[in-house]
């Protein structure tokens, strides 16, 4: 066992209670091996709620004065619960720390805000404290992947597309699209000659979820069993794809709270996951629209995967090969996880984790913070 295994960590704004956890090892240019994976649920049965409120007071603050005081208390919070759910891990796996290389945290982005045409106003805000968890875990830490980024003029986002071409080469698969369907729906496209282009589509999984959470009918609409009873709203679909964001060109990203459901509320709980089954599957025709080519095939990433109805209609509209990462063997839930050990592999040695096609920097650049302690 080398000293190049990472470990990454994962909490996406679909705020489903987990951290996902994968150890990878790599160079920072390949795949060498996959290493343990688990989901593991915060110990501390009041983070989710106050999650949501600091979501909230996020939305509330938009980078204007000063930093709602909830933000200092969740990251203490999340940045002590993921350290001690990653000794839980090298502890359940038997995984030596003298061969671990670094730990890639990725925190909770609470905003993010890449205006399109005014570089000086990108803004992204993500908790974690990279120092406290190096102290904790005696590793070292990277964090604060974004700011680089936006700093040179990126818009912050997608920053896994360069994991998802060394998955590419790993499977031997081009001409493809990676999908990721999480809190919001981003693609990356894997040309012939790794060529790279990368977007956010719209919404994910997050309005659904908030949308079953509103109606007490659970924390998701799992595998689509109301959206498949539902009848879609295409007044409100052609409504909601009138918004400005569907028609900008690549690349660019998307916040949480970037769109407006208000009206789809006034629906009832199957119609209203079928309604939005409907805008997640047209944002992401429209942004394979978008393309230089038609691809081959659609592997999908995230939780979205396991909504049938969403991969049933994807299927559909785009008319293109729709296929689970898990078919090949690759593991759809720990994508995200695995692409931050990998950026963390990459930060540590000042290669670049965002490119022109990805983020709309002018040249590739490096990013993240490094904590040791």
């Amino acid at each position: 066992m080398k000293k190049n295994w990472s470990i990454g960590l994962m909490t996406g704004t679909s705020n489903d209670g987990n951290i996902d956890i994968a150890a990878l090892q790599t160079d920072g240019n390949k795949i060498l091996d996959f290493g343990p994976f688990e989901l593991f649920s915060y110990e501390d049965m009041e983070i989710k709620e106050l999650i949501f409120k600091t979501f909230q007071e996020a939305k509330k603050w938009n980078f204007e004065g000063k930093e709602p005081e909830i933000f200092s208390i969740i990251e203490k919070k999340i940045t002590l619960e993921q350290s001690k759910a990653v000794q839980k891990f090298i502890d359940k796996y038997k995984l030596n720390k003298d061969y671990i290389s670094c730990i890639g945290f990725h925190g909770l982005t609470v905003l993010h805000q890449p205006v399109s045409s005014n570089t000086v106003s990108r803004k992204t805000k993500q908790l974690g404290d990279g120092k406290m968890m190096a102290d904790y875990l005696q590793l070292p830490v990277v964090n604060n992947f974004r700011s680089n980024d936006i700093k040179y003029g990126g818009q912050g986002a997608p920053l896994a597309p360069i994991y998802h071409l060394a998955l590419a080469n790993y499977i031997k698969e081009k001409d493809v699209i990676f999908l990721n369907i999480g809190g919001v729906s981003n693609i990356t496209y894997v040309g012939d000659n790794d060529e790279l282009i990368a977007l956010d589509c719209g919404p994910g999984n997050a309005p659904i979820d908030d949308f079953v959470r509103y109606h007490k009918k659970g924390l998701m609409d799992r595998n689509g069993k109301f959206a498949k009873l539902g009848n879609v709203n295409y007044d409100l679909v052609n409504e909601f794809m009138e918004n400005d964001f569907f028609n900008l060109s690549y690349p660019k990203s998307l916040d949480r709270n970037s769109f407006n459901f208000d009206n789809i509320y006034k629906l009832s709980l199957e119609d209203g996951c079928a309604t939005m089954v409907k805008i997640i599957v047209s944002g992401i025709s429209k942004a394979l629209q978008l393309l230089p080519n038609k691809p081959s095939k659609i592997l999908t990433s995230g939780g979205g995967r396991k909504n049938q109805a969403i991969i049933k209609d994807l299927t559909l509209e785009t008319k293109i090969q729709c296929k689970n990462i898990d078919d090949h063997n690759l593991r759809g839930d720990a994508i995200e996880a695995e692409a931050f050990a990998f950026l963390a592999v990459r930060s540590l040695n000042k290669l670049p984790l965002s490119f022109p096609g990805t983020t709309g920097v002018k040249y590739p650049v490096t990013g993240g913070i490094s904590s040791f302690y």
